[in-house]
């Protein structure tokens, strides 16, 4: 598709397709509108209020979203009503799977849309966990020692008593485990024993997910051990943006861990130098997003995943001094390369009230820093825009003060340990 001239152009033309209503989805709803002034259409499979109620977006609730051959052809009806009206369509997502799919119909997508996303034979390489830790070897990244279990062979077994607990289990492909239903599902798993780590292996080959359950040793530290990093590579191999910040917490809903809730200002230069160099080894194009976390036993930070898509935290990128829409549009709207920018303003990405850190982060200096962040008017929750609607900023305050229970109920209760919902 040929790329539009100007920024003036893409203000008049340009319409942003949505796939999914979550904070990311936001986000962009919200990114597209502060930066261009556009309007985006999103589709989501539900009412999701926070997004839905914006006056930044036309929301359509798309039955039968997840599958792929219904949501490949609401996009191309979409497309037929956007080239009627003289536009282009520029279509991202907000989740795993629908990057998945995207990447998949890029070819066919390309007739009407720009597509932001890498093509779909190293997306599919890069995302099985296994061939991202065969590259990390590869490139002397560190990880953590990790193992790999046929979910898809039914004689499969894992001799669960010759490991050393606690551990760490996930699913090897997780838009492949998006679709898996059984009792007891989390995104991650922290096993404490044997036991369980046999029925979670044995819970996963009895479900659709056919891919490899991954075991790796637990990497010691809470939450603030983990860091976030978001790369920005231009067509030609180079980086456009580099951003890094500390976890703060993560989410600790047994559907949503690993998702960061609270994220610092943190600069991690040697591991965002490895996440470049892996990236210009396989030809990468566009955002990445690493999950890493600081080994206290060596002082290395272990890479866990890439993630090839913006990650749900992106809008942090901004708060940094970066524009993560933009730099899309930059890129494959008006096929700009960008010079390399490293986003250093301090920032603290905030999606919690102040009382969950104050009632979570056991480290006292930590804990004090963030509280004087939220103090000096530095913590930002993406959903909270003023120019939206009362209503959006209803149901924005009712997200982020829900946040409160969850703690309550995944962490405060449980003393800390990880809960499950069967």
């Amino acid at each position: 598709m040929r790329a539009l001239h100007d920024e003036a152009e893409v203000r008049e033309r340009l319409v942003p397709v949505i796939l999914g209503a979550d904070i990311l989805g936001y986000s962009f709803v919200r990114g597209f509108h502060e930066t261009y002034g556009l309007r985006s259409i999103v589709l989501s499979s539900s009412d999701i209020k926070m997004t839905s109620s914006s006056r930044f977006c036309d929301y359509r609730i798309i039955e039968g979203i997840d599958d792929e051959d219904e949501l490949v052809a609401e996009l191309a009806r979409i497309a037929a009503e956007i080239e009627s009206s003289g536009k282009r369509g520029l279509v991202v997502g907000s989740g795993d799977w629908y990057a998945r799919i995207l990447s998949s119909h890029k070819a066919e997508l390309e007739r009407w849309y720009y597509v932001p996303y890498i093509d779909f034979e190293l997306l599919d390489e890069i995302t099985q966990k296994e061939r991202f830790y065969d590259l990390c070897e590869e490139l002397g990244i560190p990880y953590p020692r990790t193992w790999k279990f046929d979910c898809a062979d039914p004689d499969a077994r894992i001799d669960a008593e010759q490991f050393t607990y606690p551990l760490i289990a996930k699913p090897s492909n997780s838009a492949r485990y998006h679709y898996a239903k059984f009792p007891g599902k989390k995104k991650i798993f922290e096993v404490e024993d044997a036991a369980e780590l046999t029925r979670i292996f044995e819970a996963l080959k009895g479900s659709c997910y056919d891919r490899e359950l991954i075991v790796q040793e637990f990497i010691p530290g809470a939450d603030d051990g983990l860091r976030t990093i978001t790369i920005y590579m231009n067509a030609d191999g180079t980086p456009a943006m580099t951003c890094s910040g500390r976890v703060v917490l993560q989410d600790h809903h047994p559907a949503a861990i690993g998702n960061p809730v609270c994220i610092m200002s943190d600069r991690v230069d040697e591991a965002i130098e490895d996440a470049i160099r892996l990236l210009k080894h396989v030809g990468y194009r566009g955002f990445a997003n690493f999950d890493v976390k600081l080994d206290p036993r060596d002082g290395k930070f272990k890479f866990f995943e890439v993630n090839t898509r913006p990650g749900r935290n992106t809008y942090y990128v901004n708060l940094a001094g970066a524009n993560f829409v933009r730099l899309i549009v930059n890129d494959y709207v008006l096929g700009r390369t960008q010079e390399r920018f490293d986003a250093l303003k301090p920032f603290l990405f905030a999606c919690v009230p102040p009382y969950v850190v104050k009632r979570t982060v056991e480290d006292p200096a930590l804990r004090e820093q963030v509280l004087g962040m939220y103090r000096d008017g530095l913590a930002v929750f993406p959903l909270f825009y003023k120019p939206d609607t009362l209503t959006q900023r209803f149901w924005s305050a009712v997200t982020y003060y829900h946040q409160i229970s969850k703690f309550k109920r995944y962490v405060w209760d449980t003393g800390g340990k990880q809960a499950s919902v069967d």
